[in-house]
């Protein structure tokens, strides 16, 4: 069982954890004693000094256990890990010092062994849960400790999480089955489909199912009982996410009311003082940075002054906050001859109808013939953004947003806009950064929400770094 092999896989990082500490604090010592000959503040003896500290690593252990560091949500995320590691290891440092403090005693022989362990355990503790990271990656590729799927449901969701869970190496997770039409089944889908959900729970033992996902609600509460109900009977995990994107604030509160559990939605911190610190973060990074994005936006109008003839810019309407118009400004990436001009029409006006029913479905199309070679460059390497800077400091747009939608795609949103077209947009936001550019409107229109409801400067940060990859690899842009 999937549950079974975390726990036993959480068991192994707190034994691993103990052994690169204990060998942290061993190297930290021998660095500065034996390989430093500069004089000591006191001698301690490294049986001692050794003992104490194994002594005291429990009191880590605890410290990190507390932070979430030996449980799924921790460890199969990347950044959140890292910044909880270099926590944790901070605390335990302090845990020493106070135990110095209390017993009046000697640990470290001189300060630099406390900062050579601070950072040699951060740097090992990282590094090995990466090879961890690895293992596990290669185990989940053979079919150990993945999580066998069933997933219930008829919407867009439905196909969107088989699609995103396909790569099993990196999700842990097996689609075996899917419950629901057929419309909504991934191409290529090879697993067992089941018409009615009766039948898919019928065959939960004889499919190895370990864990559902349900991604509506039935009209007959009993179907929706009896999907729980075997679940529990089985002893396997049950997850239910709603369609709706509203819902997926990790803010929403739950609450009883009038005997009945209750959801209240949260809107967004995006107003008040978190739309202030935002706007002030925007200014600082941008003015910090000025010498450096000033510099490759004058290297890469040159270039293309060079290699495209004509405007080095492209300026166009879009949906800015609470709907206003804004004039955002971007390198032309496109032949002078078709910029500005509508998309769908030029496509079809070249014969290529498949083209436009791509764009029709995600505002977006691979291998777009009204690119040129340098404007592709530019857009592979998310650079032709890089003008939208001065619209940050204008102060129409934020560094981290929604994407800026031209007007005639506000339809698309139909209802659900009113609480993206209150926050600015961004110049890169979650969606563009999720490696997911094959992803249909909708689609986006729900990571947008979330970031909207769910924002943090820790979120932003994330985004930021995940960008930065996106420039230096081209990865995920279109």
């Amino acid at each position: 069982m999937r549950r079974q092999n975390s726990k036993i896989y959480s068991l192994i990082l707190i034994l691993i954890d103990t052994l690169v500490l204990i060998a942290a604090f061993t190297l930290a010592y021998v660095a500065r004693v034996q390989l430093d000959p500069r004089p000591l503040l006191e001698n301690v003896n490294a049986y001692d000094y050794l003992f104490t500290f194994i002594l005291l690593v429990p009191f880590w252990i605890l410290v990190f256990a507390s932070l979430g560091l030996y449980q799924p949500k921790t460890y199969n995320r990347r950044l959140i890990e890292w910044s909880k590691i270099a926590v944790g290891v901070s605390i335990g440092i302090l845990i020493i010092i106070g135990w110095e403090y209390v017993t009046e005693g000697t640990l470290f022989p001189a300060r630099l062994v406390a900062a050579y362990a601070l950072v040699g355990s951060f740097l090992l503790i990282v590094l090995v849960r990466e090879i961890m990271r690895y293992i596990r990656s290669l185990l989940f590729r053979f079919g150990k400790g993945t999580k066998r799927v069933l997933i219930i449901g008829s919407t867009g969701v439905t196909n969107d999480i088989a699609r995103s869970l396909a790569y099993t190496a990196k999700s842990g997770y097996e689609v075996v089955a899917i419950a629901g039409p057929k419309k909504i089944l991934p191409s290529h889908f090879s697993a067992h489909h089941y018409s009615r959900v009766e039948e898919a729970l019928k065959n939960i033992q004889v499919d190895g199912i370990t864990a559902i996902m349900q991604t509506e609600l039935f009209e007959n509460p009993e179907r929706n009982q009896k999907i729980l109900s075997v679940a529990q009977e089985n002893h396997i995990d049950y997850t239910f996410i709603p369609s709706e994107a509203e819902f997926y604030s990790g803010k929403n509160t739950v609450d009883v009311f009038l005997g009945y559990p209750m959801i209240t939605v949260y809107q967004t911190p995006l107003v008040g003082w978190g739309a202030i610190v935002k706007r002030i973060i925007d200014v600082v990074l941008v003015f910090v940075a000025a010498p450096f994005w000033l510099a490759a936006l004058l290297i890469l109008t040159l270039i293309q002054k060079v290699l495209n003839p004509g405007p080095a810019f492209f300026v166009n309407e879009r949906v800015g906050q609470y709907g206003k118009l804004i004039r955002i400004i971007k390198f032309r990436s496109m032949k002078a001859e078709y910029s500005g001009q509508d998309a769908i029409a030029i496509f079809k006006k070249m014969g290529r109808e498949d083209l436009a029913q791509e764009y029709a479905k995600t505002r977006k199309v691979s291998k777009d013939p009204r690119i040129t070679r340098f404007g592709y460059f530019l857009r592979i390497t998310s650079l032709d953004e890089l003008p939208q800077l001065l619209n940050v400091i204008k102060g129409d747009m934020s560094l981290i947003g929604p994407r800026p939608i031209l007007p005639d795609e506000k339809v698309f949103y139909r209802n659900r806009g009113a609480l993206l077209f209150s926050v600015k947009p961004g110049i890169t936001g979650l969606w563009q950064v999720s490696g997911r550019s094959d992803l249909a409107f909708e689609g986006r229109v729900d990571l947008e929400l979330y970031y909207a409801q769910n924002w943090s400067l820790w979120m932003d940060l994330r985004i930021l770094f995940k960008t930065v990859a996106v420039v230096l690899f081209g990865k995920g842009a279109r």
